[in-house]
């Protein structure tokens, strides 16, 4: 593909002078749009050193509002990000709805640079690309706009380039003995930049290549790229009458065909533990998840347990007596509430990957990203094709953490109907246990039926090898808080090897 780009391509002063003016007014107002209509935008600059990645991008973003644009420089990763899954620090970079990100460099240092250095290879490799896939689709997905240019310039550009700002006593700086070994190193980047490009090319984020020879041809092709992306989408929208994605009433619920044998209904409630034994084997198991939480600091293994469960299920006792003898050093409770104004303003899962633990730490989420084919799907609160998008969403987000190494363990704390209308009771009758009970708490329990759906189907479409659902019997408390201890304490011995 990059051999056989007309890399003589130029564009004359006059015609520059004449078309980039208007190009620039258009872009302008394309920003101020793409603001009132809530679309995201991500620009991705790859290339050759020395391409004129820095020039173009100051060029790109003369005519923006600076207040609705960010740009990202991408170095290679630190210590701080190698202890995160791979695409966790680009997560937290995407832009809000109506604001633009930049990228100089991106996620595509990993196919690039680590690949030819020989870090990332073979089925890593490919589990890369796949997750590059699935983090732009997921984004465009959600409405983002995402457009990708590679600048290309050939070898002897790029020497020539070198020689002349090594000449400059003010710019010999910018030219490293890295970039110099890349350009030993032109064929392996130019092997793994077409399998790059062909692996990644998408309708949903396409690749441009942009000849960059000559600095006006390549700012023209640049500015008429990006403006037709944002038209194209601004048109969509506008063609659909709407500015944001509507929000109905709560939909019907069917059942899915796969599921008519109901996977809750099959579950024996009736395991229960005496008070003595429940002290005994809680002291033995908090004492070993002690011990363990210093063992995955020590070989720097990521945690992440997930609870989700019906309302007066115990998942804050359970959450209480796992973490209640372990370094608060070490771990982290995530509670999760409703969206603030902030995080709506983002793909849904962005607000859990800002809060993924770093390797060697444990992240414990009190409710979690499930919360958008539960409660958002049973009261109306996304859409039917949003909720049902998420299923494939999630399992591509867990496989990419448990490809990192995270040990993932999710639970569903399941009670009947009867012993939850007995623990509302309680808890509106006991002072100190009103706290617990909300309005809200009753109202759901009225959509009993629908979140049971709900329930079923997540169950069967998001309980995969690498991230399986655990239900834990938690009509006795103190058997379902056993349960999950022995639970975490088998599956990090595993994590480690043991």
């Amino acid at each position: 593909m990059l051999e056989n780009v007309d890399l003589s391509l130029k564009v004359s002063k006059a015609q520059f002078k004449q078309t980039h003016a208007e190009a620039e007014v258009k872009l302008g107002e394309l920003q101020r749009r793409a603001k009132d209509l809530g679309i995201p935008v991500i620009i991705v600059f790859e290339g050759w050193d020395a391409a004129g990645k820095g020039t173009l991008i100051n060029t790109l973003i003369q005519p923006l509002d600076p207040r609705g644009f960010k740009v990202e420089n991408i170095l290679p990763p630190n210590q701080e990000r190698m202890l995160r899954p791979f695409l966790w620090r680009f997560w937290i970079k995407t832009p809000a709805r109506g604001r633009l990100a930049i990228f100089d460099r991106s996620w595509y240092r990993r196919v690039l640079n680590e690949r030819v250095d020989g870090d990332v290879k073979g089925k890593e490799l490919q589990r890369t690309f796949e997750d590059i896939r699935s983090f732009e689709r997921q984004l465009a997905d959600d409405g983002a706009v995402i457009v990708k240019f590679f600048l290309h310039i050939s070898k002897e550009e790029q020497k020539c380039r070198f020689d002349a700002l090594r000449k400059n006593p003010a710019t010999a700086w910018r030219v490293t003995a890295e970039d110099l070994k890349r350009h030993r190193q032109h064929k392996e980047y130019l092997a793994a930049s077409e399998e790059m490009l062909a692996e990644t090319d998408s309708e949903f984020a396409p690749w441009t290549v942009v000849a960059s020879h000559d600095h006006r041809f390549a700012t023209v092709k640049i500015f008429s790229t990006v403006i037709e992306a944002m038209e194209r989408r601004v048109a969509e929208i506008e063609a659909r009458g709407q500015a944001k994605k509507p929000r109905g009433s709560a939909p019907a619920i069917a059942l899915p065909p796969a599921l008519t044998a109901s996977i809750l209904d099959k579950v024996d409630l009736s395991p229960a533990l005496g008070q003595r034994e429940y002290r005994r084997k809680l002291k033995k198991h908090q004492e070993r998840l002690r011990e363990l939480e210093y063992e995955i600091y020590r070989c720097r293994l990521p945690v992440v347990i997930v609870y989700e469960g019906w309302d007066a299920a115990g998942k804050g006792g359970n959450i209480r007596r796992l973490t209640q003898n372990l370094d608060p050093r070490g771990y982290e409770v995530v509670p999760i509430a409703a969206p603030n104004d902030i995080e709506k303003a983002h793909h849904y899962l962005w607000r859990f990957w800002a809060q993924m633990p770093k390797a060697g730490h444990i992240a414990i989420f009190d409710r979690s990203w499930y919360g958008r084919v539960l409660v958002e799907r049973v009261e109306g609160l996304c859409t039917e094709g949003e909720w049902k998008r998420a299923y494939r969403e999630i399992n591509e987000m867990e496989q990419h953490l448990t490809n990192f190494g995270t040990v993932l363990l999710k639970f569903w704390l399941h009670i009947d109907p009867d012993e939850q209308l007995r623990r509302f009771h309680e808890r509106q009758n006991v002072p100190r246990k009103q706290w617990k009970i909300t309005d809200e708490d009753w109202r759901n329990r009225e959509r009993l039926g629908q979140y049971k759906v709900a329930v079923e189907e997540m169950l069967f479409r998001t309980s995969t090898p690498y991230a399986p659902w655990t239900i834990v019997e938690s009509n006795c408390k103190w058997f379902g808080r056993i349960k999950v201890l022995e639970t975490v304490c088998g599956r990090i011995e595993k994590g480690l090897g043991r």
